[in-house]
C-alpha cells in the first residue's frame, strides 16, 4: 500500500510539472534556452527517459488501484460457494464509469491501443490532456469492479498521451511527437508486463512506427526505465510463475502446429464474436439502454463462470502451475470439479464467453485493454487442447500447452506474432519453449489472416478509413488537406467575352489556363490556351469568337472536403495536371498535380526524418 501510495504521488508531481510547461511564457524561455545548450538528438534521450518514468508509475498505480478494488469487494467470497454479488458488481461498475465520463469529464475516453493508432493516423499523433488521467480512472472501476477487461490499453493510452502532450508542449515535430508517443506506449508495456523486449516489438509492429535506427535508442531507454520503475514498485518476479519441466521435442512438432491451427480458429471467433455485439449495441440508440442491457449480460456471464471476473491473471497463474480449482471457485457447479466431462465442458463455455463478457463490457460503456482478455482465452484454448489429447492417451505436459496457447491469441487476435512470441517468453521466462512459441504463433497468425484481415485493435479504423500507421502512403494523403493546396491566382473571364478580350487576359496571365465564370461565380467551363492557340493570332476573329464558344467543362472536378486520397486517384486516372475546386457548383480555384506531390514529398520525409 505504502508503494502505491509513493508511486501515486510522483505521478501526480509529474503531471502539474507537465502541466505547469503548458505556461506559454515558460516553454518559450525553455526552448529558447534548450535549443541554444542541448541538440535534438540529445534532448530526444532525456525526454525518453522522463516518459519512461512517467509510464511505469502508471502501470503501478492502474495495477494496484484495481488490486485494492477487487480486494475490497470479493475480500469475504467463499471458494465453495456462488454469490449473487457478481451479478451487480460488474453493472455498478461501468455505470459508475459512464457516469464519469459522460457528466463529469463531457469527453470520449477509448479504448486504450485504438486511441493511440487513431492519434498517429488522424491526429498527428496529438492526444487530449484528459486521457493523462482518464484512462487510469474509468480503466481501474472498470476492472476493479469485474469488467472482463485488461489493464494494459488504458496504461499504454495514458503513457502515450504523456508523451504526445509533452512533445505537443514543447514543440517537437511531427516526427519527434510520434516517436515520443511510440516511447511512452512501449514503456507502458514494458512496465505492465514487465516485459522491455516485448514492448519495442510492440510499438514496432502494432503500432507500426516508422522509427530509424537513431529512434531505436530512445525506444530501448523509455522500455527500460518503465521496467526498472516498475521492479522498484512491483518486485521482480515475472507476471507469471512457470517452472519448465518438460523439454520442448521435435516429435512434439506436429501437436504444436495443430495448437496454432486451433487458437486460429478460436481468434477468429473471438474476432467475430467483437465485430459482431460490436454491431449490435451500436444500434442501441441510448446510453443508459446499452448500460442495462450490457450490465445485466456481464453479471449473469460472472455469476455464471466466476472466473470471468476482471483480468483473469490470477486463474492463469494457477493453470500453469496445474490448479485448475479457479474453473470451479464461486460457482453453482463447485460439486462438480472432479468430473472430466464438466471440466472440459467449463472449459469451452469460458472461451465462448470470455468474447461475449469482453465484448459487452467495451459496448456497454467501460474501458480496458484486449491482452489481458486474450491471454486468458488463450492460456485456457491451450489447457483444453492437451486435455482432450491426454484423454486419447498421450503424456504431454499441460503448463506448456497452456503457455504456448496464449501465444496463439495474441498472435490471432492482436495479429502480432512477434510480439506474441517475446511477450510469453518475458512475462513467463519460458525461453526454452522458443521453438513451440514461433510454431504456434506464426501458425495462428495465418490462420487467422484467411478469414479477417485487421486485428481487433485495426478494425473499426479500416472500415472509417483511418488506419495508416500501417501504411505510410495513405498516412501522408491523409494529413494532407485540399484547403491548404488550392490556388486561386487564375484570372477569370465571362461567358460572353470575345476571343480579343481574351487574348489581352491571356497576354498580362502567367497561366495557360482561364475559368469561365458566370455573375454567380459558378463555373460554366475553362479555356485552355493550347486548345486556341491555332486562332489566338487571327485578330479577324477577335470580335466574332466568343468564350462560350470555345470553354469545356473540365471532369473529374474535385471537392474542398474531398479526401486527398480520392484527389490523387483522380490525377491518376485522368491526364489533367489541373483540376478545378468546387463547392455548390461554384468556382474556387484549381490543385495542381506539382502541388500534390510536392507537399506528399515533403510529409514522406517528416515520415522518415531521422
Amino acid at each position: 500500500m505504502k508503494n502505491t501510495f509513493y508511486a501515486f504521488l510522483v505521478f501526480i508531481a509529474i503531471c502539474y510539472i507537465c502541466l505547469l510547461m503548458k505556461m506559454n511564457r515558460f516553454i518559450v524561455k525553455l526552448f529558447r534556452w534548450r535549443s541554444k545548450h542541448i541538440g535534438d538528438r540529445q534532448f530526444i534521450l532525456i525526454l525518453s527517459v522522463i516518459v519512461g518514468i512517467a509510464s511505469g508509475f502508471v502501470a503501478v498505480i492502474i495495477k494496484n488501484a484495481v488490486r485494492i478494488i477487487k480486494n475490497i469487494l470479493t475480500a469475504g467470497f467463499s471458494s465453495e460457494e456462488f454469490n449473487y454479488l457478481y451479478i451487480v458488481f460488474p453493472a455498478i461498475g461501468i455505470s459508475v464509469v459512464v457516469i464519469f465520463v459522460k457528466f463529469i469529464l463531457k469527453r470520449r475516453v477509448g479504448h486504450g491501443i485504438p486511441i493511440v493508432l487513431h492519434a498517429i493516423s488522424r491526429e498527428n499523433g496529438i492526444l487530449r490532456s484528459h486521457n493523462l488521467f482518464s484512462s487510469i480512472i474509468t480503466s481501474a472501476l472498470t476492472v476493479g469492479f469485474g469488467g472482463s477487461v485488461g489493464l494494459e490499453g488504458p496504461t499504454v493510452a495514458t503513457g502515450a498521451a504523456i508523451g504526445s502532450n509533452l512533445g505537443k508542449w514543447l514543440r517537437l515535430n511531427y516526427s519527434q511527437v510520434v516517436l515520443m508517443l511510440g516511447c511512452a506506449s512501449a514503456g507502458a508495456m514494458s512496465a505492465i508486463f514487465k516485459a522491455p523486449i516485448a514492448a519495442i516489438i510492440f510499438a514496432l509492429e502494432v503500432l507500426m512506427l516508422n522509427l530509424s535506427m537513431s529512434s531505436i535508442v530512445p525506444l530501448l531507454i523509455s522500455s527500460v526505465t518503465a521496467a526498472l520503475t516498475s521492479y522498484l514498485f512491483l518486485g521482480q518476479d515475472t507476471l507469471y510463475a512457470f517452472t519448465l519441466t518438460e523439454n520442448f521435442k521435435i516429435v512434439d512438432t506436429p501437436f504444436y502446429i495443430l495448437l496454432g491451427l486451433f487458437t486460429g480458429l478460436v481468434s477468429v471467433y473471438f474476432t467475430e464474436a467483437y465485430i459482431f455485439i460490436t454491431a449490435m449495441f451500436e444500434r442501441i440508440k441510448t446510453w443508459y439502454n446499452k448500460l442495462i442491457i450490457g450490465g445485466f449480460i456481464l453479471g449473469l456471464l460472472i455469476f455464471l463462470v466466476p472466473s470471468l471476473y476482471g483480468e483473469g491473471y490470477e486463474s492463469i497463474n494457477n493453470a500453469l502451475n496445474g490448479d485448475y480449482g479457479y474453473l470451479f471457485d464461486n460457482s453453482v457447479y463447485f460439486g462438480l470439479k472432479d468430473n472430466i466431462l464438466a471440466f472440459c465442458s467449463i472449459l469451452v463455455i469460458i472461451i465462448i464467453f470470455k468474447a461475449i463478457a469482453t465484448s459487452v463490457t467495451f459496448s456497454s460503456g467501460g474501458v480496458g485493454g484486449m491482452f489481458a482478455p486474450t491471454l486468458f482465452t488463450g492460456a485456457t484454448a491451450g489447457l483444453l487442447f492437451v486435455k482432450v489429447l491426454n484423454q486419447f492417451g498421450f503424456n504431454f505436459h499441460e503448463a506448456n500447452f497452456v503457455l504456448v496457447g496464449m501465444a496463439g491469441l495474441i498472435a490471432g487476435v492482436i495479429h502480432a506474432p512477434l510480439t506474441a512470441i517475446f511477450l510469453i517468453a518475458e512475462i513467463t521466462d519460458g525461453y526454452e519453449l522458443f521453438m513451440p512459441l514461433m510454431i504456434t504463433a506464426t501458425i495462428s497468425y495465418a490462420t487467422i489472416k484467411i478469414f479477417e484481415s485487421n486485428s481487433v485493435y485495426t478494425i473499426q479504423l479500416a472500415k472509417r478509413g483511418e488506419l495508416i500507421t500501417h501504411d505510410k502512403d495513405k498516412g501522408a494523403l491523409s494529413m494532407m488537406r485540399v484547403k491548404d493546396l488550392i490556388e486561386d491566382n487564375f484570372d477569370t473571364v465571362g461567358p460572353n467575352a470575345t476571343l480579343g478580350d481574351l487574348v489581352e487576359v491571356i497576354s498580362k496571365s502567367q497561366r495557360n489556363i482561364f475559368p469561365v465564370i458566370d455573375n454567380d461565380n459558378h463555373l460554366l467551363g475553362v479555356v485552355w490556351v493550347n486548345d486556341i492557340r491555332h486562332i489566338v493570332f487571327k485578330t479577324e476573329l477577335y470580335d466574332k469568337t466568343y468564350v462560350r464558344d470555345l470553354m469545356f467543362m473540365p471532369t473529374p472536378s474535385v471537392s474542398p472536403d474531398e479526401s486527398m486520397e480520392d484527389i490523387a486517384r483522380k490525377f491518376q486516372t485522368s491526364s489533367h495536371y489541373n483540376l478545378p475546386v468546387l463547392k455548390d457548383g461554384k468556382y474556387i480555384g484549381f490543385v495542381s498535380r506539382a502541388n500534390v506531390f510536392s507537399s506528399y514529398r515533403t510529409i514522406i520525409r517528416q515520415f522518415m526524418q531521422e
